[in-house]
């Protein structure tokens, strides 16, 4: 099979013409880096919960999943390696912009709020306090960079790069997804804070919903238990290995392996998210 990227975590092989393997590594990236050590079953967790969301949002947003049963994949892919970590899927003509929705104000979101009251040119409400829910989500779309970091743009220049008509369907959509999954996440006592999806065009021009949906490498996972507005919170995603690589000053010029404590409590957020989301044992 044709190999046609190899991102941070993804690998996307060609089946044919029409289909794609996506099969989901176990790397883990900080601040644009991949890291020394992967995570162990890492990429099945991730792959496992995008099966989930695409399951649960089939009903009023079409995805490009094919199949996740190994007994259906090309024969390349049956192998032992491959198992609970790919997926078989239509290829689409995907649209050059990641699609963010905020549901609460975070991260890079709150640095710009601050400076000026704004996130990527949507004017908030004055007061907001660091993690406070928005009054509603907003769509806060990026440029996807090859190298580096992505771009935010206003809705405006979205118009622009793919049209009114499709931008303005494509912000509804990912509105619709964010707001549906966070309601269902929130009866698991997760926080969806925000998250990224990534949509394609298939041969009839209808909208898609591809790559990953709403797992801990595109979103921002809370426990709401733990949830206090007016500070940082703690999460199920990767910012736990953040901070920690933050607070030891890791060198990504001069990389060092991380500690296997630090993999290993990366590892159990990862899958007590997938657990509480999917009310399954991983």
């Amino acid at each position: 099979m044709k190999k046609i990227s190899s991102g941070k975590v993804r690998e996307i092989y060609e089946v044919d013409n029409d289909s794609l393997m996506l099969v989901v590594s176990d790397r883990i990236s900080a601040f644009d880096v991949i890291l020394p050590n992967p995570v162990p079953d890492k990429g099945k967790v991730l792959n496992k919960i995008s099966e989930f969301w695409f399951d649960y949002t089939k009903d009023f947003v079409k995805n490009h999943v094919i199949s996740t049963n190994t007994n259906e994949f090309p024969e390349e892919f049956k192998g032992p390696e491959f198992e609970g970590r790919s997926m078989f899927v239509k290829k689409l003509k995907m649209l050059p912009i990641e699609c963010i929705v905020r549901g609460y104000i975070t991260g890079s979101g709150w640095k710009s709020y601050k400076e000026n009251g704004t996130v990527c040119g949507i004017k908030l409400p004055d007061g907001l306090q660091e993690s406070e829910k928005l009054p509603e989500p907003i769509f806060t779309p990026s440029t996807k960079a090859a190298e580096g970091h992505d771009e935010n743009i206003s809705f405006e220049e979205t118009c622009k790069l793919i049209g009114e008509e499709l931008a303005t369907k494509v912000r509804d959509t990912a509105i619709e997804i964010y707001s549906k999954c966070a309601e269902y996440a929130a009866t698991k006592g997760i926080i969806i804070a925000d998250t990224k999806f990534e949509f394609g065009l298939d041969e009839n021009g209808d909208l898609v919903l591809g790559d990953e949906v709403l797992t801990p490498d595109s979103s921002r996972f809370w426990p709401a238990s733990d949830y206090e507005i007016g500070r940082g919170q703690k999460s199920f995603d990767k910012q736990y290995m953040r901070d920690w690589l933050k607070e030891n000053k890791w060198d990504a010029e001069n990389p060092t392996p991380i500690p296997e404590d630090v993999i290993n409590t990366t590892r159990a957020k990862y899958i007590e998210a997938y657990e509480r989301l999917t009310g399954k044992k991983f």
